[in-house]
């Protein structure tokens, strides 16, 4: 097969992948890094039978593109995971493994190079398939409590300024604690409701347990990455209120009532 966008360096095809199912065009991106010490061992476990994981592309520090599953494909790279009522992530997706040795072994700073060559090959995915802002993710926003990647180094405003992704100015980080693991009542119960509204796959239970703590702390990663404790601060709060805001504009939704002040 020949590479579906002329940025590729080399394809290497994975056995590890099948057709979407029910025939489902992509209509997410997904962000992923490799969390190995080397971009060559990532890319030999990716086309490994043995390993039952693949992905549709490595760039690698350098900025080199690696094509491994054609993109009309289900590649297996999104595992247990979940994103505004869907669980089968990877019939829905494109996916990208961005080489990064990750937060287990250092987590070192994504070099401009890489950035570039993401930054061009999610507009190249983006021309070809219809693909919107919003749905432009990270690995861990679809399974918080299981991925932490591509992490809070990655650099997400480089790739809105690019016109890829929903991005908005974090709201500063302040004083105060916020909402946290203990909390109860109607401020955590809107808190979820916001958090559900926006994609995220979280129970509503007016209880501030461990899986919010998850996906909050998934979502600083993205969209607020000052600081990440997994905590709903003002800022958090904030932040995701006019992320909302901008997804329903983008959409022609309307807004939603929530209280998460």
């Amino acid at each position: 097969m020949t590479p579906d966008t002329s940025l590729v360096t080399l394809y290497c095809p994975s056995p590890n992948f099948e057709p979407r199912k029910d025939a489902r065009a992509a209509e997410m991106l997904l962000l992923h890094y490799t969390g190995m010490e080397s971009a060559e061992g990532a890319l030999a476990w990716l086309t490994a039978p043995e390993s039952k994981v693949s992905c549709h592309y490595l760039v690698d520090e350098q900025g080199r593109i690696t094509q491994m599953v054609a993109e009309e494909m289900r590649a297996w790279h999104a595992g247990n995971s979940h994103w505004a009522g869907e669980d089968d992530i990877n019939s829905r997706s494109i996916g990208i493994e961005i080489h990064n040795p990750g937060h287990e072994l250092g987590y070192p700073d994504f070099p401009n190079v890489q950035m570039s060559a993401v930054a061009d090959l999610c507009g190249d995915i983006l021309k070809r398939n219809q693909i919107r802002p919003e749905r432009v993710l990270a690995h861990s926003d679809v399974a918080p409590a299981r991925k932490r990647d591509p992490g809070e180094k990655f650099d997400w405003p480089r790739l809105a300024k690019a016109g890829i992704g929903l991005w908005v100015e974090p709201e500063p980080v302040g004083s105060g604690d916020g909402l946290g693991p203990g909390s109860e009542g109607d401020e955590v119960k809107g808190l979820q409701e916001a958090l559900k509204t926006f994609g995220y796959g979280l129970e509503i239970t007016g209880t501030y347990d461990a899986a919010t703590k998850s996906v909050v702390r998934a979502f600083q990663r993205h969209w607020r990455p000052e600081r990440v404790d997994g905590r709903a601060d003002r800022s958090v709060r904030v932040t995701l209120e006019r992320l909302i805001e901008a997804m329903t504009q983008g959409s022609g939704q309307s807004g939603i009532n929530a209280v998460i002040r």
